[in-house]
């Protein structure tokens, strides 16, 4: 079982799936502290309500130095729309999810509705999500799985949103599932 600590900086969508998938048994986590990079969003306010310890931090070394008090052994960026630099004991264990299919519409610049437009933009027939490990570049880290979604040409950026958020609710947890079962050394050895 993953002790995961939740990275946010909005609404806390993520971290609604993560909590009632923990509650259903279907994933094999824990959160253990839910940080966000800014104030008062309501990702932090539902993490109070779900009784998770939940804290504001500014920076990286504002969020690092929380995360010291917490046994984590994975952090995710759910929603968390800042490159993050963690403790060296956690380096290798930050996971993040991101609305497109990498290599394509990623790096900086590429993050929500940015994406999706583009993804118009170019006429694009599938979109989907990838979950990767994070590292010092933006979206550059080994892949744990991608999901794909088939697109209609009528279909606008929101509702491209709201299909690709769709298989991030399922993605996001499967990657943290298989990084449980394989640990997290094998995804960056296989590349």
């Amino acid at each position: 079982m993953r002790k995961m600590a939740v990275l946010l900086s909005g609404s806390g969508r993520t971290l609604d799936n993560f909590h009632e998938r923990i509650a259903a048994g279907t994933l094999r986590a824990e959160i253990k502290v839910v940080i966000a990079n800014v104030a008062g969003v309501l990702g932090l306010a539902k993490a109070e309500r779900y009784g998770y310890p939940a804290f504001h931090a500014r920076n990286d070394e504002e969020i690092n130095r929380i995360l010291a008090d917490y046994d984590v052994d994975l952090v995710a960026l759910a929603g968390y729309l800042k490159l993050y630099s963690p403790p060296e004991t956690l380096r290798r264990a930050v996971l993040n999810i991101h609305p497109a299919l990498i290599p394509s519409f990623c790096g900086a610049g590429f993050y929500g509705h940015h994406v999706h437009e583009a993804v118009k933009a170019r006429g694009c027939t599938v979109s989907g999500c990838t979950v990767h490990f994070a590292n010092e570049a933006y979206d550059a880290g080994p892949i744990v799985l991608q999901r794909c979604v088939a697109l209609d040409d009528s279909d606008t950026p929101d509702e491209i949103a709201v299909k690709v958020f769709a298989v991030e609710c399922e993605a996001f947890p499967e990657a943290i599932n298989l990084v449980d079962a394989k640990g997290i050394d094998y995804f960056w050895n296989r590349v």
